[in-house]
């Protein structure tokens, strides 16, 4: 395709991140283009997060993306933690004033999202390489990149860099101009994707002796479960029965009981981080979800927290052309890491509550069980879980 010479907006990255704010600038009447270095299944092959706080909720329906989610979308009012072996409910729905989660996978997100960006005729460069944001730190930014061997190049008003940790936006900063909060956790989560029942009808997050385990989902008919693992492990070192076996002793008798096992249709093993820079604007280029902050999946954040990045950024770029003010824009990074770093503290505060921790000797294993019983037993604790989970609203 050719390449345009301006576009009021250039977002690199096609994740759901970029699919989201190009199509709330759609909605406004602001045209943009999307560049992505990797092929739409690529993108689409990505398992990753499946709970939707409301404000991720309801920016994907201002988008017009949310009628497949609303259809098939599964609304979760608790979560269960399951220590001591027993298992104690967190009441989201009645502790937070009627919030709720939405059980719908990340892949879904992205796959609604390109659907209704291919509709409208939007542009998206998919396989684009060498992305180059430049100049951004003048009047007139722009983003070079090849494809199919030619070179191309537009003009923008604004980048959004929404390309992911490892993305060309945040590399392109002069590394004294930004800086870098991170935690690296002695442990991953080997994941095992399965089309089989849940074991639960709301998410079992499990303290077991042996380490943590999660029993999630991603549909009345697929299970997603994940186990604490060495950093050391491989997934060739797990078959799907070793799996199997780890789970039942994590669990309580119960769900032993219940748990349905089948072969795994995607196993997998991430590491876990915390990750912030900051700030998250230079110049006329701003940085929006996994390229500007990683957190730990245990508290349910990072599609979360990339959401509403991209719902402050569109409101300022709206703003910006509409309405000729630069306030949003100017307040961007400041507005998005507040509500960053009380994420941030929340995922943190989640994975050291739940995991085991050997380094840390017998004292912080005994402070997590009074903390959990603590938690479980006084209202207000299990209040302030409860608000943090369902998400905090945006300012």
């Amino acid at each position: 395709m050719p390449s345009p010479k301006h576009v009021p907006v250039v977002i690199v990255g096609a994740g759901p991140a970029g699919l989201l704010l190009g199509q709330l600038l759609y909605q406004a009447g602001i045209d943009n283009i999307i560049l992505e270095q990797r092929s739409p299944d690529y993108v689409l092959g990505r398992i990753r997060a499946g709970v939707l706080e409301q404000v991720s909720m309801d920016l994907l329906r201002e988008a017009g993306a949310g009628a497949n989610m609303d259809r098939h979308g599964l609304h979760h009012h608790g979560i269960e933690l399951l220590f001591a072996g027993q298992r104690h409910r967190i009441d989201l729905h009645g502790l937070t004033g009627g919030k709720y989660v939405m059980v719908y996978g990340q892949t879904e997100v992205t796959r609604d999202l390109m659907q209704v960006r291919a509709e409208e005729g939007l542009a998206t460069v998919y396989e684009a390489a060498h992305v180059q944001p430049r100049d951004y730190d003048g009047e007139q930014p722009r983003v070079r990149w090849e494809k199919d061997g030619e070179l191309h190049e537009v003009r923008c008003d604004f980048i959004a860099g929404c390309d992911g940790f490892h993305g060309a936006c945040r590399a392109s900063i002069a590394p004294e101009r930004i800086r870098h909060y991170e935690k690296v956790y002695p442990f991953g989560w080997l994941g095992l994707m399965s089309d089989t029942p849940p074991v639960s009808k709301e998410l079992i997050y499990v303290n077991s002796e042996r380490g943590f385990a999660l029993c999630s989902q991603r549909s009345l008919t697929r299970s997603r479960y994940y186990l604490q693992v060495p950093l050391s492990d491989k997934v060739e070192d797990w078959s799907d029965e070793a799996f199997w076996e780890e789970l039942r002793r994590r669990l309580d008798p119960e769900a032993r009981e219940r748990l349905v096992t089948g072969a795994s249709i995607e196993k997998s093993i991430a590491p876990l981080r915390s990750f912030v820079c900051e700030p998250m604007r230079f110049g006329r280029m701003f940085l929006a979800g996994d390229a500007a902050h990683i957190v730990p999946p245990t508290g349910a954040k990072g599609l979360n927290l990339a959401a509403s990045d991209v719902g402050y950024l569109s409101r300022a770029f709206i703003d910006y052309f509409k309405n000729k003010s630069t306030h949003g824009i100017d307040h961007y990074s400041e507005q998005c890491l507040k509500r960053v770093w009380k994420a941030e503290r929340f995922s943190w505060w989640m994975t050291s509550l739940m995991h085991n921790f050997p380094e840390e000797g017998a004292f912080h294993t005994r402070v997590q069980e009074a903390e959990l019983d603590y938690l479980v037993h006084s209202r207000a604790a299990s209040t302030s879980l409860a608000e943090n989970y369902v998400g905090l609203p945006m300012a």
